[in-house]
């Protein structure tokens, strides 16, 4: 062999070297972040919050960095940003029945900066319930409620009223007055 058949042989088997290891999406091997769910790589997108009219004014995004599993830990990253108010901002957070939050149930927010804080919620049945942000900021509050779906178990409505059928044959559900 010659060296000009030697080099196209390097490059040959440099070139199948590289089509056999596996490459994401975003270039980089598989194997680099195999086994690390939780990678920045692989993180799952923040969710916007709406903000209304007339609010707190401080933007949330959430995210879930697990599946929920009853009785099962799931963080939840919360990330806010948009404080001005001088004096910060304050979190109170709350979990609807069937879901337990874990830790402090208090946040404070500093003025002109983004704060990220991960909280754990316990789901203890299946089912949609809600991890619950109130927030305060400069005189103004904001309610923003974070669905954290517990297996395949639809939500139900639950209904402590009658159903009738109307003369014209419509049906409808009386309801008591509390």
């Amino acid at each position: 062999m010659n060296i000009r058949s030697n080099s196209m042989m390097a490059l040959a088997c440099l070139a199948l070297a590289t089509l056999s290891a596996p490459a994401a999406a975003d270039g980089e091997p598989a194997s680099r972040n195999a086994g690390h769910p939780a990678s920045p790589r692989h993180a799952a997108p923040m969710t916007a919050a709406p903000q209304k009219p007339g609010g707190a004014g401080v933007k949330l995004e959430y995210r879930l960095d697990a599946t929920p599993r009853v009785g099962q830990a799931t963080p939840v990253v919360l990330q806010f940003d948009g404080v001005t108010d001088a004096e910060g901002a304050t979190v109170r957070l709350s979990a609807d029945k069937g879901l337990a939050l874990q830790g402090s149930s208090t946040l404070a927010l500093p003025a002109g900066k983004r704060t990220t804080a991960t909280v754990v919620v316990v789901s203890e049945a299946e089912g949609l319930a809600y991890l619950n942000v109130f927030i305060r900021h400069g005189g103004a509050s904001s309610a923003v409620s974070v669905p954290i779906q517990t297996g395949t178990a639809a939500p139900t409505l639950k209904s402590s009223g009658e159903m009738k059928s109307t003369p014209g044959g419509d049906s409808i559900i009386t309801m008591p007055v509390k």
